[in-house]
């Protein structure tokens, strides 16, 4: 299960999928009436015009780059194992019930469907709302068999070593620095899923003392990543650094902001930049336009030298049997 993509580049189709993305109460978790009137009535009336320029910037002649790359995943994994493989997504098409039918269909007797959220990182707007909506489709709809999930893999070897063999070649280059950019969250979605009530953004090493409010702990399990990821490349520690990008709304999000970092890089001289997004295992809105397109803009308007963007995992090879690897671990 993935994010999910708009039907098409079309404004209403933006605007439909923007409505059943931002009403979901673990992405803005405010009361319904809040939540529709700011979603439906400010954040969608303005922001589809603008999203649905964005999306025809990326969009391909085959579709959305998010679906067209998820369904070739599915057909990538599909070789690497017996069981049959099918696509959802949390919002938009095709939908959880879709493929709960479709495996219905291709097994009789069907027991067990292992779902994998492709999310490596546990956070409310993303592993903890496709594992919850689901477990609720499953639940409604009375299907027979057991449901299972795929836990975040930001640790996960099998995962570690896939990234890191997405970015190897390009540190062949000569670069200044690189940029491990995540998907931003507010700090009150940090503070909401620390099981302790008195752990997360307490302190400036909250993330590196142990505690078991890190299982569900999006800052840490980013940055637990990215340390790991970069001690395997041999990466410099003053050669790299973490960042978020895609803030919402006008509350505190995580920090370093991306485009904060990307305006201020250069004059702290970083000419030639290579920035990656880990928290994406398919290339999509927020990698292909935000980042590639205007993150390199920023930070060359800011006087940067190069820009290089390292595509997703997609379907590199590696990935591909990391998959595997992580469906079968769960299975056993």
């Amino acid at each position: 299960m993935n994010l999910g993509s708009p039907d098409s580049t079309e404004v209403k189709d933006v605007r439909r999928y923007l409505n059943e993305f931002l009403m979901d109460k673990r992405v803005i978790d405010m009361p319904l009436l809040l939540r529709a009137l700011l979603v439906r009535g400010i954040i969608v009336p303005f922001r589809a015009p603008k999203s649905a320029e964005a999306y025809r910037s990326i969009w391909t002649k085959e579709g959305s780059p998010l679906i067209v790359l998820s369904e070739q995943l599915q057909s990538a994994l599909q070789e690497q194992v017996e069981e049959p493989v099918v696509l959802a997504m949390r919002y938009g098409n095709p939908a959880p019930w879709d493929a709960f039918d479709e495996l219905m269909q291709k097994v009789p007797g069907l027991e067990e469907v292992v779902l994998v959220p492709l999310y490596p990182h546990y956070a409310m707007s993303s592993y903890e709302t496709a594992v919850e909506y689901a477990k609720q489709v499953h639940r409604q709809r009375k299907y027979p068999f057991k449901l299972s999930f795929v836990p975040p893999f930001y640790d996960n070897q099998d995962y570690l070593d896939a990234l890191a063999e997405s970015i190897k070649p390009y540190l062949a280059q000569e670069y200044d620095h690189i940029l491990f950019s995540y998907h931003g969250i507010p700090e009150r979605h940090v503070h909401k899923t620390d099981v302790t009530g008195q752990h997360c953004l307490k302190s400036d090493n909250c993330c590196s003392a142990g505690s078991e409010a890190h299982k569900y702990c999006y800052r840490h399990q980013i940055i637990e990543t990215t340390h790991r990821v970069a001690a395997q490349l041999n990466i410099p520690a003053d050669k790299y650094s973490f960042s978020f990008q895609s803030r919402l709304g006008r509350d505190e999000w995580l920090k370093p902001y991306t485009v904060v970092r990307l305006q201020q890089m250069p004059a702290e001289g970083t000419k030639k930049l290579l920035v990656v997004c880990p928290a994406f295992v398919s290339d999509c809105l927020e990698t292909l336009e935000e980042i590639a397109e205007q993150g390199k803009e920023v930070f060359l308007h800011a006087g940067g030298g190069s820009f290089t963007m390292i595509p997703c995992m997609n379907v590199h090879p590696a990935w591909v049997k990391a998959l595997a690897s992580l469906v079968h671990q769960t299975v056993e």
